[in-house]
């Protein structure tokens, strides 16, 4: 009788019961550039009296653990990256036009100055926050809450 090791398949081989071994669990949760949804409003807030088609973009972005609270996985360099992007306004004109977004290349876990709180998790897109201060505020302005025959609640943002 010789032992042997347990064989470990390959994620494409792997079944519902598999054990997915830690340097897998680890590789795929570390502090990197991913793949991100990002709304449009969320870069460019000031354009809320518009639609956007798509309303949201692919982009990379620094996301992942580090290995103490304390710390946050941030850019240390990164790009501009120009979309294709159609914009509405009000149902009555619109045109396509490049808009330009920041792409995270390379990211690494540092001491965050502050760590925010993030805005409300339940309507967390309708809310920005202001990095330096970590202040929430509506991504809608009174004015385009009232072209809409609404009234902007401060508080749920709606």
């Amino acid at each position: 009788f010789s032992p042997q090791s347990a064989h470990i398949p390959k994620e494409a081989e792997r079944g519902p019961h598999d054990v997915i071994p830690l340097i897998e669990v680890y590789n795929k949760s570390v502090c990197q550039p991913r793949e991100v949804l990002v709304e449009i409003l969320q870069e460019y807030p000031d354009e809320v009296e518009h639609i956007f088609i798509p309303s949201c973009v692919v982009l990379r972005r620094c996301a992942g653990c580090c290995s103490d609270e304390m710390l946050q996985c941030t850019p240390t360099a990164t790009r501009n990256v120009t979309m294709e992007i159609k914009r509405i306004k009000l149902q009555r004109q619109q045109n396509d036009v490049f808009m330009s977004f920041t792409e995270h290349s390379a990211c690494e876990c540092s001491v965050c100055e502050p760590c925010c709180d993030s805005c409300t998790e339940r309507r967390k897109r309708l809310f920005v926050q202001d990095p330096a201060t970590c202040r929430c505020s509506c991504k809608h302005t009174v004015e385009y809450c009232r072209d809409r025959q609404l009234e902007l609640n401060e508080k749920t943002c709606k």
